[in-house]
């Protein structure tokens, strides 16, 4: 039973963390969302800070091997796989990045949020030492940072079902390939 309230307070606190905002939700509303009392969340977890980390862990080491695994100099099948594999984790994991995409600036300073930080400035680093035209570093953010982004945004504003959407997916897909596509064709030409 113990790790079925864990693993529940972890779903249930990167809900209110993502809706209502780390400053906004408290271990009780979190517990009471859980069915659970606030002693039963301090008995898991010492501090709101502490859920956090457990909460959004699962997506920073999985966003570290995507991160890990672009394909800076591969062909089109690997971007491919690359793209696929962002997606999946954007999909996978949305409220978790609608935390470090909502709330990275403002929550600097907790270590998990750091380090979500760093890793997305160390992805940046890494392409961009890639892509030579400022057009082309643009398309690239605009083409993986638009996803995320778009993900995020529609938590709150569409009532589309994202966990079980593959046109959503396909569509995302398509449109990151297409436009990371456009800068390897175009890479080096401006």
């Amino acid at each position: 039973m113990a790790n079925t309230s864990a693993t529940q307070l972890r779903r249930v606190a990167l809900e209110q963390f993502a809706r209502t905002g780390f400053a906004g939700a408290s271990l009780g509303s979190i517990g009471e969302a859980a069915g659970l009392s606030k002693s039963s969340v301090l008995y898991h977890y010492a501090s709101k800070e502490a859920l956090l980390t457990a909460a959004v862990a699962p997506a920073l080491a999985e966003f570290a091997e995507v991160v890990g695994s672009y394909p800076a100099s591969g062909g089109p099948e690997e971007r491919q796989r690359f793209v696929e594999r962002f997606i999946d984790l954007l999909l996978e994991h949305r409220l978790a990045v609608h935390i470090f995409i909502n709330q990275g600036q403002s929550l600097k300073g907790i270590p998990v949020i750091d380090r979500a930080n760093a890793l997305v400035h160390q992805f940046g680093e890494a392409a961009v030492d890639h892509i030579p035209s400022v057009a082309d570093r643009i398309r690239f953010g605009v083409a993986l940072g638009g996803a995320a982004y778009t993900l995020v945004a529609t938590e709150t504003w569409s009532d589309l079902d994202l966990t079980e959407n593959d046109e959503i997916r396909a569509a995302l897909v398509d449109t990151v390939s297409g436009l990371l596509a456009d800068i390897s064709a175009t890479a080096g030409t401006h």
